[in-house]
């Protein structure tokens, strides 16, 4: 049975769980400060070469040269290490557990992978992944494209709600809410670059690329006007 691990009230985990047709089992405990949610490092990881700053650095790095290390692929040391041998349809069993819920699919390496590093590439301290970072809170594990779109519209109107209550501009239209999954995109790209050195296999880059193309699909389900939600507001919308 799945169990949460015990934590500090200041901080809650999410645990995920792989077990393969082999029998192998590997979990990894994410855990966040509650309030920031930043990555919480219990130990700090082994940098790599392929870790540094300088190497592959994003074209989009609002980095200052002090960071020796990129932020993102440090955090990912453990987990693209132990992938690096995996191939993307590999089947295995995954298994979600947060401090509401616990999920559990079938499903293949690249996508349990793709899933778990969408809440440790956001939580890492890359000033711009940190725009998606409040999606980290209410992490939906195996989400649908429709609901990942949800999610992240709901996220970046909200943000707008509070942009405005500080008496700054806010866009309703969505327009910057483009430009954000744009400067995400080329984080994507270098971190994808990193993974091809790092990695044997392909699992690892393409859970990026699965990443890589949820920004894509926000960028068309924006200029569609959101079409695909729109007959569930009804009731807002008409008298």
């Amino acid at each position: 049975m799945l169990r949460m691990p015990t934590l500090p009230d200041k901080t809650f985990s999410i645990l995920y769980s792989f077990r393969f047709e082999d029998g192998r089992t590997k979990e990894f405990t994410i855990e966040l400060d509650a309030q920031t949610l930043n990555l919480v490092r219990r130990n700090e990881p082994s940098p790599r070469e392929w870790t540094r700053l300088q190497y592959a650095k994003c074209e989009n790095c609002q980095l200052s040269p002090d960071h020796e290390h990129c932020p993102v692929a440090l955090n990912l040391v453990e987990v693209i290490e132990f992938f690096s041998d995996a191939h993307s349809f590999e089947p295995a069993q995954v298994s979600v557990a947060t401090e509401e819920r616990g999920y559990t699919k079938k499903t293949t390496v690249q996508k349990g992978l793709s899933s778990m590093m969408g809440i440790m590439m956001p939580a890492s301290g890359c000033p711009t992944l940190d725009k998606l970072r409040p999606m980290v809170r209410f992490h939906l594990p195996f989400s649908s494209p429709l609901e990942t779109f949800y999610r992240s519209i709901s996220m970046y109107l909200t943000a707008q709600f509070f942009r405005m209550k500080a008496e700054k501009s806010a866009d309703w239209s969505l327009d910057d809410h483009l430009h954000v999954y744009k400067d995400v995109a080329l984080v994507n790209r270098g971190i994808a670059n990193r993974l091809t050195v790092a990695s044997k296999a392909d699992a690892n880059l393409n859970a990026i690329v699965i990443l890589h193309s949820i920004g894509d699909g926000i960028q068309y389900f924006i200029e569609t006007e959101l079409e695909e939600l729109r007959n569930l507001f009804k009731a807002y919308v008409e008298e």
